[in-house]
């Protein structure tokens, strides 16, 4: 069962991102106020859901947060400043969008960018003990993957419908065949395809 807060005397947002490990595409992520007394009995980490449930479920979030917002960062900055700022960038400018100030934030993973003066607390897989965490992946994941399936029309051989920017067998196949296309993340190497990208 997740929680609803990991503390109640502040206002609360849980963040986090998606697409880190991807080939292509930006980096998305989310932050998410939800209210104190907020329950779901199918709410978890958006990766042990199927994707019709994560679209159902981000539509709910939607409706009864507080406050929530998405933001990415392009392929171009990801090879500026690395995916690992990236992905923090990501968040920091999820936070800005959020129309109520969070006074505290809930971090998924180990590592994070202090923003501005507000305290935060990193969580290892918070996605899958605190809701609003998972929430924030929800909206990560679906905005992402919404936005791969649209570019994915322009350079159908890449698979992106199907594989999101991951590196796939077939998706690092057609990287060598073919090239990389203007969302390709140029930093992130591609050899063989049996072996790992880093």
């Amino acid at each position: 069962m997740l929680l609803a807060r990991y503390q109640h005397e502040f206002i609360e947002a849980g963040c986090d991102e998606a697409g880190r490990g991807c080939l292509a595409g930006p980096v998305f992520a989310a932050a998410v106020i939800l209210p104190h007394d907020f329950d779901h009995h199918l709410l978890n980490d958006s990766k042990q859901l199927d994707e019709d449930t994560r679209y159902q479920l981000r539509a709910e979030i939607e409706e009864k947060a507080i406050a929530h917002a998405v933001a990415f960062v392009d392929n171009i900055e990801i090879d500026k400043i690395n995916i690992l700022n990236a992905s923090f960038l990501a968040m920091h400018r999820a936070i800005e969008k959020l129309h109520l100030e969070p006074q505290f934030l809930i971090i998924d993973g180990n590592r994070f960018n202090k923003y501005r003066s507000t305290p935060h607390k990193c969580i290892i897989k918070g996605d899958s003990l605190y809701f609003s965490i998972a929430a924030a992946s929800i909206l990560a994941k679906t905005y992402r993957d919404d936005f791969m399936k649209q570019i994915a029309e322009e350079h159908p051989e890449y698979d992106w419908h199907s594989n999101k920017g991951y590196p796939t067998i077939k998706h690092r196949n057609a990287v060598l065949e073919m090239g990389f296309t203007p969302y390709h993340r140029r930093t992130f190497r591609v050899t063989d395809p049996q072996l790992t990208i880093f």
